[in-house]
């Protein structure tokens, strides 16, 4: 997809080009306020910021995308946090754009998460969960459909 649409990637099933995917999608868990990570206060200690970083912070510890962060996705947002608290304090261009390509790698918005094959979990994934080595009838059509046609 090209850098800066707003469309989401085609359906595999659709693609002119039928390459495999060069990683499959990963399905986040359901926003349920599970606090993930640590305290921001742990990665950078001694150092106040100001109220609306500290909110920023509690919000990438509760958000569906925290529970694939590894150790280093978690240093990427602390290193990010002087910056973002710097724009509060006196906002430009160059440190929203450097916020704004960070959050965007981490998976910040809805365009981010599909650009990235990312899915947060909802209820009807886990109502329409088949049992193990069970196919389910849409899929196996799908399968027969990209056989045959």
């Amino acid at each position: 997809m090209a850098r800066g649409t707003m469309h989401a990637p085609k359906p595999d099933a659709t693609r002119r080009r039928r390459n495999a995917p060069t990683h499959g999608e990963t399905v986040l868990p359901a926003d349920d306020g599970t606090v993930r990570g640590p305290a921001l206060a742990d990665l950078l200690p001694g150092r106040p910021f100001a109220p609306e970083v500290a909110a920023w912070w509690e919000d990438w510890r509760r958000a569906p995308q925290a529970a694939a962060f590894e150790r280093t996705d978690w240093r990427r947002l602390a290193t990010l946090a002087p910056i973002l608290d710097a724009y509060w304090r006196r906002p430009s261009a160059a440190a929203l754009s450097e916020i704004r390509m960070n959050e965007e790698r981490l998976g910040a918005t809805v365009v981010d998460r599909m650009r990235a094959r990312m899915r947060v979990e909802t209820d009807a994934d886990t109502a329409d969960a088949l049992p193990a080595g069970v196919t389910s009838l849409t899929e196996r059509r799908a399968e027969l459909r990209d056989r045959l046609g």
